[in-house]
C-alpha cells in the first residue's frame, strides 16, 4: 500500500490546499461583510447560494476535463489529452458568457425567489449583480483546473489559489472599509481577484499546449463533443445544487427565531460546511485523477487498490474534520458575527455537520472514483433519487420545532446518507470499469 498512499497524498496533498484556499474567498467575505451588520450577512447569503448554483452547475468543466485528461494520458497520448483541455476551456468561456449576461439579468428574479425580506434582498442583489462578472473567470479557472489535475498536476491549482484568495482579503478589507463601499467592495475585490487567478491558469495550459504542438484555436467538433459528454454531470450537479436550494429555501421558514437571524446563521454553516467539503474533496480529486489514467491504461486491478485505498483515507480524513468542527462550534460563530442570537444557535447546526462528516468523507471519494471512470449516467440518475427523498425530509424538517436543526439533521442523515448507500452499491460493482482512452459507454 506504500506506493498507493505516496501516489494518492502526491496528488491529494496539494488539491486539499488548494480546495481549502478556493472557499476561503466566501469565508473571507462572510467574515468581512458578517461585522457590517446580520442583514448584510443575510444578504451575503442568499447571494452565495445563488452564485454557488450558477458556478457548482458547471462543475463539469473540471471534473470532465479530469477524467477526460487523465484517460488520454494513460492511454500515452499527451497531445490528444491537451487538445481535449483546450476544448474545455473555450467551452467555459461560451457558457460564461451566457451566465454573465443572463446572471445580471436576471439578479432581482433571482433574489426575491428567497422571500428574504426588503432590506435583505437590497443587499443580495447588490452583491449578487456585481459578483456575476466574475463568472467567466470561474468557469475558465474550473476548467483549466480539470486539465491539470488530469495531467497529474496539482501543485499549480495551489498555488493560485492561495496567491488568488490573499488577494481577494487585501482587496476585500480596502474596498469594504478603506473606501467604505460596504457590500459592494466585496463583490468587487471577489471579481479581481478572480480575473487575475485565471489568467494565470490560462498561461499555464497554452504553455504546455505549445510545447506539445496541441491546437490552442477553438474546435467547434471538440467544443460541442465536451459538452455532449458533460450533460449527464450536468443533471447530478442540478440535482445536487437543487437539494441545498431546497434546504435554503426550507430554513427561511424554519425555526422560532426571526428571519435574518435563521438565515443568516445557516449562511455561516453552510459556508463551513462547504468549507470542510472542499477539504474532504481533495482525495476525490486524486481518486479522478488516478482512475481516470488506471483505466486508461487498462489497468483494472490498480483501480480496485486505489479504490479501496482511497474510500478509507475519506473515512479517516471525514473522522478527524468531524472532531474538528465540533471542537470549534462553540467558538468559531466570533469570527462571523457580533449577534449573539446567529451565535447561540449555530452550536447545534455545527455539531449535526459534524457527526456527518466520516460519511460524508466517503461520499465524497467514491463520487470522485465514478467521474474519474466516466460513469456520468449513473451519477445523474442517482442525483435525481437523493433529490427525490431529500425535498420532502427537509420540508417536513422546518415545520418542526427546533426547524434550523432539523433541517441540518435531513442534510445530514438523508441528503448525504442516500448518496451513500448508492454510491457504494455502484462502486461494488463492475459496470463502471471501462477501460481506454475514450469515455464512450
Amino acid at each position: 500500500m506504500r506506493p498507493v498512499n505516496r501516489e494518492i497524498l502526491r496528488l491529494a496533498v496539494p488539491a486539499f490546499l488548494a480546495l481549502v484556499a478556493e472557499p476561503l474567498f466566501l469565508l473571507s467575505d462572510a467574515a468581512i461583510v458578517g461585522h457590517l451588520g446580520t442583514p448584510e450577512l443575510a444578504g451575503l447569503g442568499v447571494a452565495a447560494v445563488v452564485l454557488q448554483t450558477v458556478v457548482g452547475l458547471c462543475v463539469f468543466l473540471a471534473y470532465g476535463r479530469t477524467a477526460s485528461v487523465a484517460r488520454h494520458l494513460g492511454a500515452g497520448d499527451l497531445r490528444a489529452a491537451l487538445a481535449q483541455g483546450v476544448d474545455g476551456v473555450w467551452l467555459a468561456v461560451v457558457i460564461g458568457t451566457i451566465a454573465t449576461v443572463a446572471g445580471i439579468v436576471l439578479t432581482p428574479t433571482l433574489v426575491g425567489a428567497f422571500d428574504a425580506g426588503a432590506e435583505v434582498s437590497g443587499h443580495a442583489e447588490t452583491y449578487l449583480s456585481l459578483a456575476f462578472l466574475g463568472t467567466t473567470p470561474l468557469l475558465v479557472m474550473l476548467a483549466t483546473t480539470g486539465v491539470l489535475r488530469g495531467l497529474q498536476d496539482t501543485r499549480t491549482p495551489l498555488l493560485v489559489a492561495v496567491a488568488g484568495n490573499g488577494l481577494n482579503i487585501v482587496l476585500n478589507v480596502v474596498l469594504v472599509y478603506g473606501l467604505d463601499l460596504g457590500i459592494a467592495g466585496s463583490a468587487i475585490g471577489s471579481v479581481v481577484a478572480q480575473v487575475l487567478s485565471a489568467a494565470w491558469l490560462v498561461a499555464v495550459v497554452v504553455r504546455a499546449a505549445r510545447e506539445h504542438d496541441a491546437p490552442l484555436t477553438p474546435d467547434g467538433a471538440g467544443i460541442r463533443a465536451a459538452a455532449h459528454a458533460a450533460i449527464a454531470l450536468v443533471i447530478r450537479t442540478l440535482a445536487l445544487r437543487a437539494c441545498l436550494l431546497v434546504g435554503t429555501y426550507a430554513v427561511a421558514r424554519a425555526g422560532t427565531q426571526g428571519s435574518d437571524v435563521t438565515i443568516a446563521t445557516h449562511q455561516i454553516a453552510i459556508t463551513l460546511w462547504s468549507f470542510l467539503a472542499f477539504a474532504l474533496d481533495a482525495i476525490a480529486i486524486a481518486a479522478q485523477a488516478l482512475t481516470g489514467r488506471a483505466l486508461g491504461s487498462g489497468d483494472v486491478d490498480s483501480t480496485r487498490r486505489l479504490t479501496r485505498r482511497m474510500v478509507q483515507w475519506g473515512w479517516g480524513s471525514g473522522i478527524v474534520a468531524g472532531f474538528a468542527l465540533a471542537a470549534v462550534s462553540p467558538f468559531i460563530g466570533a469570527l462571523f458575527t457580533s449577534d449573539p442570537e446567529v451565535r447561540a444557535l449555530l452550536v447545534p447546526v455545527l455539531l449535526v455537520a459534524a457527526l456527518g462528516q466520516p460519511l460524508a468523507g466517503v461520499v465524497f471519494v467514491l463520487d470522485g472514483v465514478l467521474i474519474g471512470a466516466g460513469d456520468g449516467t449513473y451519477l445523474a440518475w442517482a442525483g435525481l433519487v437523493v433529490l427525490a427523498a431529500y425535498a420532502p425530509a427537509a420540508l417536513w424538517a422546518a415545520t418542526l420545532p427546533h426547524g434550523l436543526v432539523a433541517v441540518w439533521i435531513a442534510m445530514t442523515f438523508v441528503f448525504m446518507g442516500a448518496r451513500g448507500v448508492l454510491l457504494t452499491l455502484r462502486a461494488r460493482s463492475e459496470k463502471w470499469m471501462v477501460t481506454g482512452a475514450s469515455l464512450a459507454r
